[in-house]
């Protein structure tokens, strides 16, 4: 438990670069230092959770947890890795907060510019993600079809509060019923562990638990219960990586919760991070208009978007072995990934592109960083920020 806990740590702190690079440092780490598990092992481990909705490196990081220290393990690994960029994001949130709440630098050229600056870098983080994506996971027509169906359906809905995940479920429907048989089943080895009949149930009891709080009625929502909704249907829809839950969580934006600049200020900052992207929901957590506000609302925002996906995993394990030679399931995933590059392209067309004005030129330079240039996405973060602060001060 204490080696999980010093290496966990040790990743959470210095992990730059996102999910991809994520599993590149675990399979350093833990398969060619350390030899923890062998390579079929690792990547039978990365293609269950793949599969599935959820931030697949925290996925993959808590599986080998639990794979050499048991459920204590699992826990310490999600807790290492993802807690210090969730504190940073924190502080992020409530120094932000508290600016615009109490202070005087709201009304300052460069500081309104150093928002709009982080805002860039998003832009730019998004384009490069959109572009990978579609190369990866829209490889043919039919997918192609699927991503730009679902990119319209997204634009036609936008500003309506509680649809972003509607595209998705629409793209895994299709892909199930003319994508199986396509391409080779989503089969991999068998994972090296098993989990309890009695915890798989647990587990899935839990994950209904997330879903029925979707269905609450609509005389239930509050402020405070619209937050975590958002926040849990996002935990519970992101396929296809970590900027997934971009506009899965505008909908904060539409319920009046965030202003547009300071929720793409916070998931430009969260870019900058070591570890998961899902720690951008501690930053929401902390500065939101509702109630449920501060560290208690990071704290409970941040266990709120990890949770559906995990217990999902855990409900799952017994019955992977059967649902990973389906051809449905593999039809319904490359369905679901592909709507994902739609959506995420409607995000960046509005509200991203569309609100940038002159910072436009931030982001193309952040995209030239990032893309051609291939700069460290914290190094770009910064960039912009002081890029957006200088223009901001000069007017």
């Amino acid at each position: 438990m204490a080696e999980v806990f010093r290496i966990y740590l040790r990743l959470g702190l210095t992990s730059f670069g996102g999910p991809i690079a994520h599993l590149g440092y675990f399979r350093r780490e833990f398969v060619e230092r350390r030899a923890w598990l062998g390579e079929e092992a690792f990547a039978a481990i990365v293609a269950f959770c793949s599969v599935l909705p959820g931030p697949t490196s925290s996925q993959v990081g808590m599986l080998i947890g639990l794979l050499r220290a048991g459920p204590g393990g699992a826990f310490v690994a999600w807790l290492c890795f993802t807690a210090p960029s969730a504190i940073a994001m924190t502080a992020i949130a409530l120094a932000l907060r508290g600016l615009e709440t109490h202070g005087s630098l709201t009304g300052t050229g460069w500081f309104n510019g150093l928002l709009a600056g982080l805002g860039a870098a998003a832009a730019a983080v998004v384009t490069q993600a959109v572009l990978g994506l579609a190369r990866s996971l829209c490889t043919d027509r039919e997918t192609k079809t699927i991503a730009l169906g679902a990119m319209i359906l997204a634009i036609v809905i936008a500003g309506t509060a509680g649809l972003g995940w509607l595209p998705i479920a629409l793209g895994a429907l299709v892909g199930a019923l003319f994508l199986h048989g396509k391409e080779p089943d989503v089969a991999a080895a068998a994972l090296p562990f098993r989990v309890p009949r009695a915890v798989a149930f647990g587990a899935a009891i839990v994950f209904a638990l997330a879903v029925a709080f979707l269905l609450a009625p609509q005389w239930l929502v509050t402020p405070a219960v619209a937050l975590l909704e958002t926040i849990v249907r996002a935990g519970t829809l992101v396929f296809g990586g970590g900027h997934v839950v971009l506009p899965l969580l505008g909908d904060l934006v539409n319920d009046g919760l965030f202003s547009a600049r300071d929720f793409f200020a916070g998931y430009g900052a969260v870019q900058a991070m070591p570890g998961p992207v899902f720690t951008f929901a501690a930053f929401l957590g902390a500065a939101n208009a509702s109630p449920l506000n501060g560290v208690l609302g990071a704290l409970v925002a941040t266990i709120a978007i990890f949770v559906p996906s995990f217990a999902l995993i855990f409900a799952l394990l017994p019955a992977w072995d059967r649902l990973r030679t389906l051809p449905r399931a593999a039809g319904a995933l490359r369905g679901a990934n592909a709507s994902v590059v739609g959506l995420l392209g409607s995000v960046l067309y509005y509200p991203i592109l569309s609100s940038l004005g002159p910072q436009i030129a931030i982001a193309l330079a952040a995209y030239a960083l990032i893309a051609v240039w291939s700069f460290p996405p914290w190094v770009v973060v910064a960039v912009s920020a002081l890029l957006g602060a200088i223009a901001g001060a000069l007017g």
